[in-house]
C-alpha cells in the first residue's frame, strides 16, 4: 500500500517508519522546516533498542504537490487536534481527489471536521495506544508497544489491519468508533491538564488526596458523558480501560487511588503530559479544548454537568494563550480548586 502522512509528529513518524521497514510505501506531508530534516536525515526510529535510520525520498510541502504524484490507497492523519482545522482548509481546493483517511489524532471531533473535505463514509476513526517519544532532534523511540485500533467495517479497514500488522504495530478491529476513541479520551484526561497546570509530574498529582479526587471526579464526568450518549467503555489494544472505569466508578478513594497511581505509573512513568509539553513550547497552541473541553461541550449539550473538566480547559486556555500566569498556579493546587464553585468543592470532597 501507499500511505500519505500529515504530519511527521511523534505518532506519524512510528507508524510511517514501522510501515516503511515492512515494505510498504510511504510520504509525509509536512511544514518546510521539517520536510528538509526529514529529507536529509530520515526518520531515525527506535524499536527494542534497536535503532535504524529511514530514508524518506518523499516529503511534500502542500497537498496538491502531493496528490500530483499519486495516487495513494490512504491519508493518515497524525496532527495535534490544534492544527486539524488549517490542514482543512488546504485541502478543501482538493476534495473529491482525495483517498480515505484513517483519523488516529486524539479527542473526538476530528473525524466529523474531516468529513467536511473528504468524501462521505471516506473517513476511518482509529487510535494509538503504544508509548512513543521524540527527541527535539526528530529521533524518535518506541517507549511501550500496545497497538492500534482501527474503526471495522470500512472496504480499507482490513488492508489497513492486514498491513499495520505486518509492520508490528498490533493492529485491532473495533466495531464501534465511538466506543473506541471516547475510550481513548478517557485516558487521555489521566493527570494531564491538572498536571500542565500546576507543573507537577502525574505521581505528584496523584499522591496529593485532594487532586486525586479533582481527578476522579474528572473522570466521572467523562464517564457520565459516555453513558448518557450510549457510548460503552472498551478495553483499547494494551490498555484494560474498563478495569479504569470501574475503579473510578465503584471504589473508595482508599482503594481506587493504588489502582489509579499504578496506572499513571505504567501509562507515563516519570514524563510530563503531552499538554504541559504543548504549553512549554511557548507556541500558543493546546489540545486541551479537543480533550477536557470536548467532555464539557458535550455534557452541556446532554444536560451533564462537567464543571471540572470546564475548569481545566478554561484554565489551561488561559494559560496558554497568555491571559493568565503559569506561575500563579505552579505547585499551588488550591488556587486551581477554589475556582471551582463551593457547591462543587462540597459535593466532591476538597472542601
Amino acid at each position: 500500500m501507499r500511505f500519505l502522512f500529515f504530519g511527521a509528529g511523534a505518532i506519524g513518524t512510528y507508524i510511517g517508519g514501522s510501515l516503511a521497514l515492512s515494505g510498504e510505501g510511504i510520504a509525509f506531508l509536512e511544514r518546510p522546516e521539517v520536510a528538509e530534516r526529514v529529507r536529509r536525515d530520515g526518520i531515525p526510529l527506535t524499536i527494542a533498542d534497536r535503532t535504524r535510520r529511514i530514508s524518506v525520498s518523499e516529503v511534500f510541502l502542500s497537498a496538491a504537490d502531493a496528490m500530483k504524484s499519486g495516487p495513494f490507497d490512504v491519508c493518515i492523519f497524525a496532527l495535534k487536534s490544534y492544527d486539524t482545522a488549517a490542514a482543512i482548509r488546504t485541502l478543501e481546493p482538493l476534495k473529491g481527489r482525495l483517498p480515505p483517511v484513517l483519523c488516529l489524532q486524539n479527542g473526538v471531533e476530528n473525524e466529523s471536521a474531516l468529513e467536511s473535505v473528504f468524501d462521505p463514509g471516506s473517513v476511518i476513526p482509529g487510535t494509538v495506544t503504544s508509548a512513543v517519544g521524540r527527541t527535539p532532534a526528530g529521533a524518535v523511540t518506541l517507549e511501550r508497544r500496545r497497538g492500534v485500533g482501527i474503526a471495522a467495517g470500512h472496504a480499507l479497514s482490513i488492508p489497513l489491519m492486514n498491513a499495520f500488522n505486518r509492520a508490528g504495530l498490533n493492529a485491532r478491529p473495533f466495531a464501534s468508533a465511538p466506543s473506541m476513541k471516547w475510550s481513548k479520551l478517557l485516558t487521555n484526561l489521566i493527570s494531564n491538564a491538572t498536571s500542565a497546570i500546576l507543573g507537577s509530574p502525574p505521581a505528584e498529582v496523584y499522591a496529593n488526596p485532594q487532586l486525586f479526587l479533582l481527578e476522579r471526579e474528572m473522570l466521572r464526568e467523562c464517564l457520565r458523558v459516555m453513558h448518557a450518549s450510549g457510548i460503552p467503555v472498551t478495553d483499547l489494544p494494551g490498555t484494560p480501560v474498563r478495569a479504569l472505569a470501574l475503579a473510578v466508578q465503584r471504589l473508595p478513594a482508599s482503594l481506587a487511588r493504588p489502582i489509579l497511581v499504578r496506572a499513571v505509573g505504567g501509562g507515563r512513568g516519570g514524563k510530563m503530559p503531552s499538554l504541559y509539553l504543548d504549553l512549554q513550547t511557548g507556541r500558543g497552541k493546546t489540545e486541551v479544548q479537543w480533550l477536557n473541553g470536548a467532555v464539557a461541550r458535550f455534557g452541556q449539550t446532554l444536560g451533564v454537568p462537567a464543571p471540572v473538566n470546564a475548569l481545566l480547559a478554561e484554565t489551561l486556555s488561559r494559560l496558554t494563550d497568555g491571559s493568565e500566569n503559569p506561575e500563579k498556579y505552579a505547585q499551588n493546587p488550591k488556587t486551581l480548586i477554589h475556582r471551582l464553585s463551593p457547591d462543587d468543592i462540597s459535593r466532591i470532597g476538597l472542601g
